[in-house]
């Protein structure tokens, strides 16, 4: 997917002085998908059909499922492999999978299906856990089950969930090297053959990666861009090593979250935040150049968040999420190779005990109340400061063309907020503006829908960007 640079498209406008917003300039059309994932509430049947008609208030068009093989695989606690046709749908339990899926169908939502460990103990070496060293001819057969049972109606699918993480796959390294690249790329080339087996090849396309973010020396997690290379056989250098051949995939995705510091925070050079996504870019751009990958492949973010409080190691105020996730957004927007964007979580994990667990990137409390961060998912707003002021950019969802939305000021820290201008959106649901910056003011948006409800995004503060999108 090709797009020009959004701050292309932020020219110049001329009414700055006195605070009211530029005429917006035309967008390029854009056709970025942003995948929701909320695993327990909607593979929970009795919250599952609540759920999709919250997230279709949202504006949602677009779900990430993951398909856990140890879940659906008959007798997964068995040490030996019990006798079944693995290639038939039929002898899997498909469970909540089969109503989700058929509902988003139902409603034309595009769907990503990933499919991944961890795997039924029958699939590792002598059964010895659900992790390591996964045999890819058991899963070459699963996935194409999996495309039996789903690819007439789902076309996107992608191959493992974080196989550089010792959660999801092992092991990492032996002895002091990198294994778990060379496991990755059997499983891949494996559950590439599964589903162009499973009859309803035609149409699909299979994305390689999911790589989480950092690599973590101390916990045996290996950078991505490390990983990406041990996948595909080259060197530090991106130079070949041995002969592996071109690597079928369709498009890399990537869990870019960044921490604390964030969306604009650099880490080491082969991690991949938000804020560095062009750093992936430029690898698949090193690698397709000596033929390990076909060239031009885009970049999936199919699973992002920021997390919040309570979250005690990387949790940032409530406010500050909305203002990251919005940021965290439009960096991924005006990447031209990036295809989708990705929320993690409808509602917060629970915290267990004293010590809180799981993922705070909810846009709800796990007690179900709305954060800022709800409503600035409808109504994203970031506002950057330039040199003569303030670029401001928007989306609004559902997608609309021509929709006008109001912004506001406020001066007094949210107590009483004032209109700006309207503004009006592109087909791809964007608009863009230009004003005076005002040391202390926060911005929003708001927008009244056909059905004329009224909806405010979360308040903004203005923000200086801290490194250059691409870099």
């Amino acid at each position: 997917m090709r797009r020009s640079k959004l701050t292309a498209l932020l020219t110049a406008a001329a009414l700055l002085g006195a605070g009211v917003l530029g005429a917006t300039p035309a967008l390029a059309s854009h056709g970025e998908a942003v995948f929701f994932e909320a695993p327990n509430a909607l593979l929970t049947q009795a919250t599952q059909a609540k759920t999709i008609t919250q997230l279709q208030s949202l504006g949602v068009h677009a779900l990430r499922v993951m398909i856990y093989w140890r879940d659906v695989a008959p007798n997964p606690n068995h040490k030996q492999r019990p006798s079944f046709n693995q290639a038939n749908p039929a002898a899997y339990h498909w469970g909540a999978y089969d109503p989700l899926i058929a509902a988003a169908v139902k409603l034309h939502w595009k769907l990503l299906l990933t499919v991944s460990g961890p795997v039924p103990r029958w699939a590792t070496p002598h059964g010895e856990d659900i992790y390591s060293n996964p045999n890819a001819t058991d899963f070459s057969k699963f996935t194409q089950a999996v495309g039996k049972r789903y690819g007439k109606r789902v076309k996107l699918f992608s191959i493992w969930n974080e196989p550089n993480e010792p959660g999801f796959l092992r092991p990492q390294y032996v002895h002091g090297k990198l294994a778990s690249a060379a496991i990755y790329r059997g499983l891949f080339l494996a559950g590439y053959k599964g589903l162009k087996a499973s009859g309803n090849f035609s149409g699909m396309r299979v994305l390689m990666g999911e790589t989480s973010p950092t690599g973590v020396a101390s916990q045996g997690v290996p950078a991505p861009l490390a990983f990406l290379r041990g996948v595909l056989c080259l060197n530090s250098a991106y130079r070949p090593v041995g002969h592996c051949a071109l690597l079928p995939a369709d498009g890399y995705a990537q869990h870019p979250y960044s921490n604390s510091r964030g969306p604009f925070w650099v880490p080491p050079a082969d991690d991949v935040t938000i804020g560095t996504i062009g750093r992936l870019v430029t690898a698949l751009n090193r690698a397709a150049a000596v033929h390990a990958i076909r060239p031009g492949l885009a970049v999936y973010i199919t699973e992002f968040g920021v997390q919040s409080v309570p979250n005690p190691f990387t949790g940032v105020s409530l406010a500050q999420q909305a203002e990251y996730l919005a940021i965290s957004e439009h960096l991924a927007w005006e990447n031209p190779r990036v295809a989708s964007f990705g929320q993690y979580l409808l509602r917060d994990d629970h915290p267990a005990g004293r010590r809180v667990v799981g993922f705070q990137t909810g846009l709800e409390t796990y007690t179900g109340v709305n954060k800022p961060a709800y409503g600035g998912f409808r109504l994203p707003l970031t506002v950057t400061r330039t040199p003569t002021g303030v670029s401001l950019w928007g989306l609004v969802r559902p997608t609309r063309r021509g929709t006008h939305v109001v912004v506001q000021y406020s001066a007094n820290g949210g107590r009483s907020w004032h209109a700006l201008a309207h503004e009006q959106t592109t087909g791809a649901g964007a608009w863009s503006g230009s004003g005076r910056f005002v040391a202390g003011r926060l911005w929003r948006v708001q927008w009244t829908s056909p059905a004329g409800q009224t909806f405010s995004g979360a308040p903004t503060r203005a923000y200086a960007p801290s490194v250059r999108v691409g870099s």
